[in-house]
């Protein structure tokens, strides 16, 4: 799963209301129309001979005034030393390269451990305090699920899926995450890119499924329709990714390794042309046969 995709793709499509559920002082202040998203940046790390790509970058400016300050907003999908030290690169060359001020966040998405994340770096000497960086936090492992039932958030809708929940209460929280959802009344690009995140971090078993269903039929005629349209969506599209990824694999079988051009044609082709190109498959021979229905049909 790509994580840093996933997570770039919510922060930026859901931004403020990002700020507005983790801090809203900071939202308080922010002039949200002028929220920018700047080109990635790429940091070489000299100590361990690493790049590494901010995940997200964002110009903005202080409501009411014309001075501008960014805010940079790193996913940590897995536990890693040294990250405090690495924000600190990553803001003093942000604070270098553009001449503004930054606000630092980072946002730790793994599951364990569940220890609290360090928000600071520092450098002292016996006699002298050279620095003391901080940075915002928000760890998911360490919010409970239930805190955020009251707040009608796209991005709760789908950061719930990644907070702490008991094992038994995987059901309960994927019902929780879609009832919030339904009440959003979002577009249907917005909505599919929640119910996507949380179905990627909330996939149930057969029985969790059962129990899903049932707790389903428990909750408000309405209220279970506007809920049951966003589960079939989600089976839908599972089948066309299912029905892709089987003549993705056909088609290895019968000619070897793809070219990425093809493969990446492929996934932009629509469903029914999908499940044509799954009957044509089997007379090809070459390569060239796959590239010329392609040609034809894209």
């Amino acid at each position: 799963m790509d994580h840093d995709r996933l997570f770039k793709e919510l922060l930026t499509t859901f931004f403020t209301e990002f700020l507005q559920l983790f801090f809203p002082e900071l939202a308080a202040y922010l002039d949200a129309d002028s929220v920018e998203f700047l080109d990635k940046e790429l940091f070489t790390d000299v100590t361990q001979g690493d790049r590494h790509e901010a995940d997200l970058v964002v110009r903005a400016r202080f409501r009411g005034q014309k001075l501008c300050f960014l805010i940079h907003v790193e996913n940590q999908a897995r536990p890693q030393p040294h990250f405090p030290r690495r924000m600190f690169g990553y803001f003093a060359r942000l604070h270098e390269k553009y001449d503004l001020p930054v606000y630092p966040i980072a946002v730790f998405s793994y599951d364990t451990p569940r220890r609290p994340e360090p928000s600071t770096y520092r450098v002292d000497f016996p006699d002298l305090a050279v620095l003391a960086f901080q940075f915002r936090v928000v760890q998911l492992n360490r919010l409970v699920w239930r805190d955020f039932l009251d707040r009608t958030n796209p991005i709760a809708a789908a950061l719930m899926a990644k907070m702490y929940m008991e094992p038994a209460e995987r059901a309960r929280v994927k019902l929780a995450c879609l009832r919030m959802l339904a009440q959003l009344q979002l577009d249907p690009a917005r909505r599919e890119l929640i119910s996507g995140f949380v179905d990627a971090y909330l996939s149930l078993t057969m029985e969790q499924e059962r129990e899903l269903e049932s707790e389903l039929q428990r909750i408000q005629p309405q209220e279970r329709e506007a809920v049951m349209e966003i589960v079939t969506s989600w089976m839908k599209k599972g089948r066309e990714q299912g029905e892709r990824t089987l003549v993705l694999r056909q088609l290895r079988k019968r000619l070897g390794a793809l070219d990425r051009s093809s493969e990446e044609q492929i996934e932009a082709l629509p469903p029914d042309a999908v499940e044509r190109l799954g009957e044509a498959l089997l007379d090809f021979s070459r390569s060239d046969d796959l590239q010329a229905w392609l040609q034809a049909h894209g």
